[in-house]
């Protein structure tokens, strides 16, 4: 009947009673718990809460393996774990209180595989134990208690989560977060938008590093001319973009919602550090090369414009110099253009902005907005360009820097479509494969 009630997923109690004579002193625990008479048992559902099985759901697919430790029944365990998706329909359940702790190399092998494995009456030092072998195996490691007795475990754990409600303060002060909702689902809700800061991050990385080209650029142009080009961007005016007109867009991006498909990528591994090789790549071989290109071309062009060839004069005094104020303005302009398309670009590292909402990110919407008043400040402010070196551009010239933001979004929208395409024939084949095998 035990194992009945239990299979159902209950909790279950056996009462039993025994007549102790009249004395002053009680006898011994160890005599008093002897030669009871069996009453009968409690039965106690206590069912998980409706949003777990959602909640675990949203693990599975984010690589997140879920192991169960608890001191219920093992068939009482395996039943709860079964109606919210852990160890799939037929969970393994297994008796934490025939395992020798001192046998370390046998728990690790139970962990090694990769089941979602259940341990039914387990003490507080099983915990402890299991937290130790997965960090042997190199796992990142939640660990989850409310006790005094779990306090070592969350301590070992790379992450202790204790209950805010139920918990004791000794376990809250040994773990890293607290739930105060005690809901196991808040757990999911933490990685979402752990995942999503650190992704925000990434992109404030490649939005900032993909102007290190088109700021050299101007600098090796001149160098490399010999002369015969004068200096395409002013080292004032290279100070006003990095500071005057980089840092609201900057700033927006950690405001980012979270991209299309984030909880469906594979956890990252310990060594992976925050900058990465396909990062640098596309900063400053992808958007970086383009921005510079761009800005480049509207300054031969002005130049152009005005009759200057390589080698002509362009300094204070000589006809061209006011055509060499402008064309340096167009640069300057230029690379702002250019900067407004890689701050969409990098808003996704994978999916579409479609995807994600183009409007989507209102903050970012007025620091560009900021960021065109204060290049028009730059630009005709009579005190700033005497200062910068600035000149007033005619409309043919501005209209040219329209396209600037749609050409650097498009080329990286277009090359994150193929990069999907590519992935998603390479999951087909892996499939295929599978299938075949």
């Amino acid at each position: 009947e035990v194992e009945k009630l239990a299979g159902e997923g209950m909790r279950v109690l056996a009462l039993a009673q025994r007549e102790l004579p009249a004395s002053s002193k009680p006898p011994a625990r160890e005599r008093v718990e002897s030669d009871l008479c069996f009453l009968g048992v409690i039965a106690m559902l206590d069912p998980p809460r409706p949003e777990v099985r959602d909640a675990v759901t949203a693990c599975h697919a984010a690589g997140i393996r879920i192991i169960v430790i608890t001191g219920d029944h093992p068939l009482t365990a395996a039943a709860i774990a079964r109606q919210v998706g852990i160890g799939g329909d037929q969970p393994t359940a297994i008796d934490a209180s025939t395992l020798d702790h001192t046998r370390e190399q046998e728990l690790a092998q139970l962990l090694s595989d990769g089941r979602e494995l259940i341990f039914a009456r387990a003490a507080p030092e099983t915990k402890l134990h299991i937290a130790q072998a997965l960090r042997a195996e190199g796992h990142t490691i939640a660990m989850t208690g409310d006790g005094v007795n779990d306090a070592p475990a969350l301590r070992r754990a790379d992450i202790g989560v204790a209950m805010g409600l139920s918990g004791t303060d000794v376990a809250r002060e040994a773990s890293t977060m607290v739930l105060t909702d005690d809901n196991f689902a808040t757990i999911v809700v933490a990685v979402e938008a752990g995942r999503r800061v650190y992704e925000n991050v990434r992109k404030f990385i490649v939005y900032i590093f993909a102007h290190a080209t088109p700021e050299c650029v101007p600098f090796l142009l001149f160098a490399l001319g010999g002369g015969a080009i004068p200096l395409p961007l002013t080292v004032l005016q290279l100070l006003a973009f990095d500071v005057g007109t980089e840092t609201l867009p900057s700033l927006a991006l950690a405001r980012e919602p979270a991209e299309p498909g984030l909880m469906q990528r594979a956890p990252r591994k310990h060594s992976e550090g925050v900058i990465r090789g396909p990062m640098l790549v596309r900063a400053w071989l992808f958007l970086g090369v383009m921005v510079a290109a761009l800005s480049m071309g509207g300054f031969f062009y002005v130049l152009g414009q005005a009759g200057w060839h390589p080698g002509d004069p362009v300094g204070t005094g000589h006809p061209l110099h006011h055509a060499y104020l402008q064309a340096t303005t167009m640069t300057f302009l230029g690379m702002i253009a250019g900067q407004i398309g890689t701050a969409f670009a990098v808003r996704t590292r994978r999916a579409s902005l479609r995807s994600v909402g183009i409007l989507s990110n209102r903050h970012l919407i007025f620091a560009i907005a900021a960021e065109l008043l204060i290049a028009a400040v730059f630009v005709y402010a009579p005190p700033l360009q005497s200062l910068l070196g600035t000149a007033g551009l005619p409309a043919r010239d501005l209209v040219l820097l329209v396209p600037y933001p749609l050409i650097v979004w498009g080329a990286d929208e277009l090359r994150r479509w193929l990069v999907r395409k590519n992935t998603q024939s390479a999951q087909y084949r892996q499939r295929m494969a599978g299938a075949r095998g």
